[in-house]
């Protein structure tokens, strides 16, 4: 039975990736038949990420009552809805309410499914499931593309609606598989249900929603702005950055295919550990001026640093703030990723109008520095917390 789910798993993960491109390929051609300026693609990702926020910081009770699968089920069925009205749309505020169930279905099944498999799965699932997002939000331009050569933006909608309608019904079908496992010893678990202001005050807690907030700075910091900084900063054609830029997410699904492996012989601390350092080491193939071939490598080298964090730092939250704890702390986690997502980027986009481009790769260090500082005061305080506890 287990062996059956994860197969399905893995398709709902490629299903969450697939929306993520759609809407950079497609707003070039969307935004002037909506009588909007090209900047306000920006308002819409921000409505997404913000029901995406209060979507994982609800999911703790979503799962409780309705289970893992049909949270699965419901927040698919939820995305291919709103994906089709976004197939509809003719006018900026159609999008803006399409957006909010885009963005409620997308927060809820990230955090139902990782939690999940870091109850029931090894640490080399969790990497792997995150390269099939990966997977999906490689293809979902893919088909947008093809869908704008021979027809319409709205025909790429709506075809990625139809594969979230496939997936649903799949889903649905599947649901007698989502049952606990006993060998993980997950029929054990009392789930705790605590707010944010109670979670906030376990320790470990503030510093683990620093270090998502700061790898997400990194991870979608380097993915806006790459381009940008190739360009402006050192001289390369928009045609080859925008090639370059991309390289950067290639990196990220390759490394977590290999992390997959990695994680057999390391533990998830040692995997972010090894990321971080990872980072740092392209970042400063970016600082050095020796050439842009360096540059990029140093994209590339950053994409397999950020590979084994997210996954990592997710896989192993039952074991840093307990299993009975695990749906609270993943629906936290996933919710000061997505404000670090919604807020960072756009932040040092400020930094580079008013200041200079050439902060790019500071930026990203400075990030780098406060998601590693924050990770490994974490991990202090909860290997003391968890110490204390088995001594008393």
């Amino acid at each position: 039975m287990v062996s059956l789910l994860l197969p399905v798993i893995y398709l709902a993960f490629i299903s969450l990736g697939l929306p993520d491109g759609l809407l950079g390929a497609a707003w070039p051609s969307m935004y002037g038949q909506m009588g909007a300026d090209l900047s306000w693609a920006g308002a819409v990702s921000m409505i997404i990420s913000a029901g995406t926020i209060v979507s994982s910081l609800a999911s703790d009770r979503l799962n409780s009552r309705l289970g893992t699968g049909k949270v699965t089920a419901c927040s698919v069925a939820l995305t291919a809805v709103a994906l089709f009205g976004f197939s509809l749309s003719t006018a900026f505020w159609q999008l803006c309410l399409w957006a909010v169930p885009y963005g409620l279905g997308a927060g809820s099944v990230d955090a139902a499914l990782n939690n999940y498999v870091a109850l029931h799965y090894e640490s080399r699932h969790m990497s792997w499931l995150h390269c099939m997002w990966g997977i999906g939000a490689s293809i979902g331009p893919v088909i947008m593309g093809w869908a704008l050569a021979a027809d319409t933006w709205q025909s790429g909608y709506r075809i990625i609606s139809l594969l979230q309608i496939v997936l649903t019904a799949v889903l649905v079908f599947s649901l007698p598989l989502w049952k606990r496992p006993d060998r993980t010893g997950a029929a054990d678990i009392t789930p705790e249900h605590r707010s944010l202001p109670q979670l906030m005050r376990i320790p470990g807690v503030p510093e683990v929603m620093v270090s998502f907030a700061c790898y997400s700075a990194v991870e979608c910091t380097t993915g806006m702005w790459a381009a940008s900084y190739c360009t402006l900063v050192r001289g390369i054609d928009a045609g080859t950055a925008a090639g370059w830029a991309s390289l950067f997410y290639l990196g990220i699904t390759v490394g977590r295919f290999f992390c997959g492996f990695l994680t057999m012989k390391f533990n998830d601390h040692q995997m972010i550990l090894g990321g971080q350092a990872v980072i740092l080491a392209g970042l400063l193939l970016i600082f050095l001026p020796a050439g842009n071939g360096l540059l990029f490598a140093g994209l590339i080298i950053v994409g397999l640093g950020c590979a084994p964090i997210y996954p990592s730092i997710i896989h192993e939250t039952p074991a840093n703030f307990g299993r009975n704890l695990s749906m609270s702390m993943t629906g936290v986690q996933m919710a000061a990723a997505y404000v670090g997502t919604t807020l960072l980027p756009p932040f040092f986009g400020l930094l580079a109008q008013h200041i200079s481009m050439t902060l790019f790769p500071w930026y990203l260090l400075a990030a780098l520095i406060l998601m590693t500082v924050s990770s490994e005061a974490m991990h202090r305080k909860t290997a003391a917390h968890r110490a204390a506890n088995a001594a008393s």
